[in-house]
């Protein structure tokens, strides 16, 4: 009788734990998130009580995202130069102390359109520091290789924590009024500053070999060559700014087109953030389906698509302003967007040397989310004079035409060559090889 002879089962190498570091570092991006999901969405409720005009509403997007222009070499700068832990936390308790300011005006009934968009304008100074630090962080708290899955986790967390949760409780919230609204993004940010200050242990700064730094305007011109000269980094961060500017054109006004008697879908307040709800729904999804569909069709195949067709389901909202026709829309705009943008965040902290990855960030968010408040101006203006119709279409053909370009001109091959080029051949060859465009330092909604 002749034994059976079992097949032999392929050795899987088991994955690094994300670690208990990492943990501590999502929990705090978890509450602060989820604070800033109650005043994205409350900020623009809030403003429906003071002005019906696009062009004013769509301040409070320029002046979230305006610090990101005057500000984002700067703060790259400071983040690779200090703890990035301590940044985060600095920066999330000054956040606290202006959304705090925030929540006495609207107790005292003293808030006006111009307040308003200052407390977002200071609001957005915190958010350049907090969010460079959490970026810069994590390739510190776990192996290169889990990178995607961290990164998905974040993202997830974020968009969880933004709209699944934070959007809702807005809408609640609203209802209360404006004062019960700010002070409770107030206490999660102070809330997500504690966790951090507390479950967060270890020195976060960057070393330097010889102990001594160069001046600050030299680490400003460093990284600005890395991403000047990168054959990849360079055309990713054009391709991500006119995708951003161009969604935020979109989305600066998309509020009226949703709320009120007189809108195409006919929402109330309460109603949007629910509407909303899928986009967070899908943003978990694609974040934990997102280093699989990488692994299963190729990194550049997976940014060119998804980021494809988030741009065309845009379009949903405008031929069919239906509730659940949007909502479901909006649910595959977040799983084709995070999966996008979990591939392009990875990407990027692979291709950056670690000592760099504060001031490129920076240099490159300069850029990529600096054209953000021009694009929310340019969306009120259109609106303002052509229609809510004109904004959208524009927003959608100006979308579709970078990531045209990203398909013609990005190249796996290129992606590699950069991985294999140490630092010092960027610099000798300017990284000249090829130009591929990717899109994201973050393509938001």
């Amino acid at each position: 009788m002749s034994a059976t002879v079992r097949p032999r089962r392929r050795a899987v190498a088991a994955k690094a734990p994300l670690g208990r570091p990492f943990a501590t570092q999502l929990a705090s991006t978890g509450l602060a998130n989820l604070g800033d999901g109650v005043l994205v969405t409350l900020a623009p409720l809030v403003a429906l009580s003071l002005t019906t005009s696009p062009a004013q509403v769509s301040l409070l997007s320029a002046a979230a995202w305006l610090p990101w222009l005057l500000l984002g070499v700067a703060a790259g700068v400071v983040v690779d130069r200090v703890d990035r832990r301590r940044a985060q936390v600095v920066a999330l308790g000054a956040r606290a102390l202006v959304l705090a300011a925030g929540a006495a005006l609207g107790f005292s009934g003293a808030l006006t359109m111009p307040l308003l968009v200052g407390v977002v304008l200071v609001y957005g100074v915190t958010e350049v520091f907090a969010d460079l630090g959490a970026t810069s962080i994590v390739p510190d708290l776990v192996p290169a290789d889990r990178l995607p899955a961290a990164n998905g986790r974040v993202l997830g967390v974020q968009q969880v924590a933004n709209a699944f949760l934070g959007a809702p409780l807005a809408g609640a919230l609203v209802v209360l009024g404006a004062g019960i609204g700010f002070g409770a993004s107030a206490g999660l940010a102070a809330l997500a500053a504690t966790v951090l200050a507390v479950g967060l242990r270890g020195d976060f700064r960057r070393v330097v070999p010889d102990g001594r730094r160069p001046h600050a305007l030299r680490e400003v011109r460093e990284g600005l060559a890395f991403l000047v000269r990168h054959r990849v980094l360079r055309p990713l961060v054009i391709a991500s700014s006119v995708l951003n500017m161009a969604s935020t054109a979109y989305f600066a006004v998309f509020v009226l087109w949703a709320v009120g008697p007189g809108s195409a879908m006919g929402l109330t307040p309460a109603q949007y953030p629910l509407v909303m709800l899928g986009f967070a729904l899908g943003a978990v999804a694609g974040s934990l389906l997102a280093e699989r569909v990488r692994d299963r069709l190729g990194e550049v195949p997976t940014l060119m698509s998804m980021l494809t067709a988030s741009v065309v389901l845009m379009l949903v909202p405008l031929a069919w302003p239906d509730a659940w026709a949007v909502a479901v829309a909006v649910t595959a705009v977040g799983v084709t967007n995070t999966i996008g943008n979990v591939v392009s965040m990875s990407l990027r902290q692979r291709l950056v040397p670690g000592p760099l990855l504060g001031r490129v960030g920076g240099a490159s968010r300069t850029l990529s989310y600096g054209l953000m408040p021009v694009g929310a101006v340019l969306g009120g203006l259109v609106a303002e004079v052509a229609g809510l119709p004109a904004t959208f279409l524009s927003a959608v053909a100006v979308s579709l035409l970078a990531c045209g370009t990203l398909a013609l001109r990005v190249r796996t091959a290129d992606v590699r060559a950069a991985e294999d080029a140490p630092p010092a051949a960027h610099r000798a060859s300017g990284g000249e090889a090829a130009v591929p465009l990717a899109a994201c330092d973050g393509v938001r909604p």
